[in-house]
């Protein structure tokens, strides 16, 4: 089993991810240079997790969807491997067609950093398998542009009817508050699954949420789901 981490200039987090994957849950990962391209397969495709590829010039993820690897990545995941985009990782995905809608400027378009709540809305999927359905977990998020808005003729109620939302933001006890939504996002919606549900696209990290020196560890059942699922395969 291998993972990759995709690199873009401007883009973090990718050496954080990487970490997680390889030292804290024991899974060979290599990280990828867009300009080179993957010389191998991989089981799962990680979406460089943070920063601002392009500079996030004329939309957040809007060059970076447009360079050639991003073809693989959309022929991997139309092939059934894993997709996870993170936070700017999210952007670059959705910006690819890969979920329906977008993340934009957050309501109040300042950038946000601190720990949120999710609730888990679907537990079934390769991403959250080792959750259970209602768990309320915590993880930081760090954007300006995270506000999810469904596609046009998408409506977001259907997307929670169809278990497409793998996470919510909630408050402590699990209630999806207009209080609890840090950025504006439709109906709270802050993790999206594509339709085949082996691509998921999030703002918060997981990746700084996988030890306990971290504050927590609820994002690591999140890698330990798709390895879950990858040695089922």
């Amino acid at each position: 089993m291998r993972f990759a981490v995709l690199q873009f200039g401007g883009s973090n987090c990718d050496q954080d991810a990487h970490h997680v994957i390889e030292d804290v849950c024991g899974v060979d990962c290599d990280l990828v240079w867009y300009k080179e391209g993957f010389s191998r397969s991989y089981d799962a495709i990680v979406i460089p997790p943070g920063g601002f590829s392009y500079g996030d010039y004329l939309r957040a993820g809007a060059i970076a969807t447009r360079t050639p690897v991003m073809q693989d990545v959309r022929q991997h995941a139309a092939a059934g491997g894993l997709v996870l985009g993170i936070c700017n990782g999210a952007q670059i995905g959705a910006e690819s067609g890969l979920i329906p809608g977008v993340f934009t400027i957050n309501e109040y378009p300042k950038f946000i950093c601190e720990g949120v709540y999710l609730k888990v809305e679907n537990a079934s999927s390769p991403f959250t398998s080792r959750y259970t359905k209602g768990d309320v977990i915590r993880i930081p998020i760090a954007h300006k542009e995270g506000r999810y808005v469904a596609e046009e003729g998408v409506p977001p109620q259907r997307l929670l009817d169809e278990g497409r939302v793998a996470f919510r933001f909630c408050d402590a006890t699990g209630n999806c508050t207009p209080e609890s939504n840090p950025n504006g996002s439709t109906l709270n919606i802050t993790g999206v699954l594509g339709e085949d549900q082996n691509v998921l696209l999030m703002m918060p990290h997981p990746e700084r949420a996988s030890e306990s020196v971290l504050g927590s560890e609820d994002g690591k059942k999140l890698f330990d789901s798709m390895i879950d699922y990858c040695e089922r395969r």
